[in-house]
């Protein structure tokens, strides 16, 4: 008996060695392990209709389904503005829709009436229509600014790799001795061995689909915002001048239409105006003038020196 037990207990810690030599470094069963030195990002100002990836290759979608070639998560972030907000939304959508996309996320602030509108949007896109969906942005509105990034998580993929493959091993092991044990107390200690590396199992399965699903779906995160008048993005200075002029002229003509509309938002108040300045005026016609008292008689000021006898003129004969 206690042999028995000594070559069961050897064989699970055999089977526990082997499960070691394919184990990673891990926190709460998930995958944090980077490659600083593999992830590269890129930040480069565009205008609506031309918005194109320099980071994502056209192979991409053939390299996401390949187990030999490199495991890279793509991810881009837009901010773009439009003066027609719904009908850039309805644009959004169908690029969407058309590139067999799915909002993962979509959050809208602000009003019709007042003109402020903001949306964000977090898109899944695959990542053989990412460059298509890009394009579908930048013609929906006016692209301020794109960044886009690719992290590499071929070490980590393969890692979680190895490491189911040596707890299927294990489990494989289990079993076999499972199937010769002669007590219950051996059966029972099998078992429970089993449990843990089977739950260890699916929690390795979890990251994997986890991990393949990021490299196979890019996450593009979209700013939109509504606006009187776009922001100038001419690339030359005589463009820029241009969007310039067209911009002043679009914001003079939207302070008029806003005074206006402000003006009949008060007319109440500038009604009582009117009213009162009506009445005091009346007030003040009915108040009696006061009378003007007479000056006083200036009298002459007195001579600086008396005049004597004979000092005056002298007759004429």
């Amino acid at each position: 008996m206690k042999k028995r037990i000594v070559r069961i207990t050897a064989a699970l810690c055999a089977a526990a060695l082997l499960a070691g030599c394919g184990s990673i470094s891990s926190k709460d069963g998930g995958y944090y392990a980077t490659e600083a030195a593999a992830q590269e990002s890129y930040n480069y100002d565009s205008v609506a209709g031309s918005v194109d990836s320099g980071l994502v290759p056209e192979n991409a979608a053939e390299a996401a389904t390949d187990e030999t070639a490199q495991k890279i998560i793509y991810n881009a972030s837009l901010s773009m503005e439009s003066t027609d907000f719904d009908t850039t939304r309805e644009a959004l959508m169908a690029a969407v829709e058309a590139n067999g996309a799915w909002l993962e996320s979509t959050s809208l602030y602000g009003t019709e009436k007042d003109h402020d509108r903001t949306a964000d949007y977090t898109v899944r896109v695959p990542v053989g229509s990412y460059r298509a969906f890009l394009a579908a942005v930048g013609d929906a509105g006016s692209v301020l600014n794109i960044s886009e990034s690719a992290e590499n998580i071929t070490s980590s993929y393969i890692d979680v790799q190895a490491r189911l493959s040596a707890l299927e091993t294990q489990r494989d092991r289990l079993n076999a001795l499972a199937d010769q044990a002669e007590t219950t107390a051996d059966l029972l200690e099998i078992e429970s061995q089993l449990s843990d590396v089977q739950y260890q199992l699916e929690n390795y399965t979890r990251q994997l689909r986890s991990m393949d699903q990021q490299v196979s779906y890019s996450t593009v995160d979209i700013y939109l915002r509504e606006v009187a008048t776009l922001t100038p993005t001419g690339v030359t200075f005589g463009e820029r001048i241009a969007d310039a002029f067209g911009g002043g002229w679009d914001a003079f003509v939207g302070f008029l239409q806003g005074l206006v509309i402000a003006l009949v938002y008060l007319w109440p108040v500038l009604l009582i105006a009117v009213v009162v300045v009506f009445i005091l005026r009346k007030v003040w016609k009915k108040r009696p003038k006061k009378e003007k008292l007479p000056k006083p008689a200036q009298t002459p000021p007195p001579a600086e020196y008396p005049v004597k006898p004979g000092d005056g003129p002298k007759p004429k004969y």
